[in-house]
Formats: C-alpha cells, sequence, structure tokens
C-alpha cells in the first residue's frame, strides 16, 4: 500500500486573510490619527508606522491619503449598490431605494465593527465634514456616485438617464435627504446603527410630503 503524500494546506485563504488584515488596520490606524491630530498634520509614514509597516506596503493598499479616509464609506456605499441592483423589477424606483439603503444599513454594521469602531466612523465622519481638503473631496464623490445610482435607476427602468431627467432628479432629492440625516446624526450623541438607520428612516418618509401639498396645513 502507498503511503500517503502528506497534503500542504492551501495558502491563498491565509495569504487574503492576512492583507485583508493589513489593510483594515491600516485604515483604524490613519483614521485614529486623523480624528486625534488631524487629516493634514498626519503623514502617510506616521500611519504606516503605528502598523510597523513600510511605507511602500502602504502604497500597495492605498494611493494616497485621501482613500484612506473614505475606505470605509466606500465600503458602505458598495453595499448599499449591490442591494440596489437586485431590488425586485416591481418596486418604484424611489421604493427600491429606500428599500436598498435600509436592508443595507440592517447588515453594514458588523462589517463597519470588523474594520473600525462605530465611535470611529462617527468621529471620522465629523472629521471629513470639518476638513475642507476633505469636504471638496466628499463632494466629488457624491457626485460621482449620484451618477452611478441615476444609470442603475434608469437601466432598471428602460430609460435613457441622458434624455429622460427623472433617474437624477429622483436621486438628488434621495441624496439630499441621505446627506441631511448623516449631518444630524453625525452631530448627535448616539453613534449607533441603530440611530443612523432610524434618523434615515424617518427622512426618506418625508421626502414625499415635504415636496408635495401645504406644510400649514398638515404639519
Amino acid at each position: 500500500m502507498a503511503t500517503p503524500t502528506p497534503q500542504t494546506a492551501p495558502t491563498g485563504g491565509l495569504r487574503e486573510r492576512k492583507k485583508q488584515r493589513t489593510r483594515d488596520a491600516l485604515i483604524r490606524a490613519a483614521l485614529e490619527l486623523f480624528t486625534e491630530q488631524g487629516y493634514d498634520a498626519t503623514t502617510v509614514d506616521e500611519i504606516a508606522e503605528v502598523v510597523d509597516v513600510s511605507q511602500r506596503t502602504y502604497f500597495r493598499y492605498f494611493a494616497n491619503k485621501e482613500d484612506v479616509a473614505f475606505a470605509v464609506q466606500e465600503m458602505v456605499e458598495a453595499r448599499f449598490l449591490e442591494e440596489l441592483s437586485v431590488r425586485p423589477a416591481a418596486e418604484a424606483p424611489l421604493t427600491a431605494l429606500r428599500s436598498a439603503v435600509m436592508v443595507a444599513w440592517d447588515e453594514i454594521g458588523s462589517a463597519i465593527e470588523s474594520v473600525i469602531p462605530l465611535e470611529l466612523h462617527m468621529r471620522s465622519y465629523q472629521m471629513i465634514e470639518s476638513t475642507p481638503a476633505l469636504v471638496a473631496v466628499h463632494l466629488r464623490r457624491s457626485s460621482e456616485l449620484e451618477e452611478q445610482i441615476a444609470r442603475l435607476i434608469a437601466r432598471r427602468e428602460g430609460l435613457d438617464v441622458d434624455t429622460d431627467p427623472r433617474p437624477r432628479v429622483l436621486v438628488a432629492a434621495f441624496s439630499g435627504v441621505m446627506r441631511a440625516a448623516g449631518k444630524v446624526w453625525g452631530e448627535g450623541p448616539d453613534c449607533s446603527v441603530a440611530s443612523i438607520r432610524e434618523l434615515t428612516e424617518s427622512y426618506l418618509d418625508h421626502i414625499g410630503p415635504a415636496i408635495a401639498g401645504d406644510w400649514r396645513s398638515h404639519p
């Protein structure tokens, strides 16, 4: 009987997990430094030093400081887009947007906490809002995201986004509500996912009443 040949455990999974841990550690270190001493005052070398990696290693994961500052936000946005893309075709556009963001918030809390504490996520949001260089980036990224969402909505409705303004108009209203809810959440004392979810749901529920009817007779 032949002697079994020892099997070597696959290394791909272990290697990927190690890379993910390094990336997560860089995000957490960067956001801690940004919120403690300021975005502009923090260098890539300082971030790398906290994680005990080289500057070269840092640049394998992020092109610059801007990328790491928005890494968690990008994760949240990607989850929302993923959910929006699979919403039932029978749902009206605004219902699909609302449902997608609610489902995303149901699932994203644990994903955020696997990288950084929610309290740090809140502080990072506040840091972005108070840093001129990042506010400009945030506005640019928001504009790009809105265009992605508008085109996705147009595709699911069978519309040409370049000739029919409705997808962009709807997404502009939706995005404005999301920014308003995020601002109130970021300035409040409760940094929980339940809090941002509840606030977002309440604000989205007010889109219809806010743009139609008589405010004076229906407070």
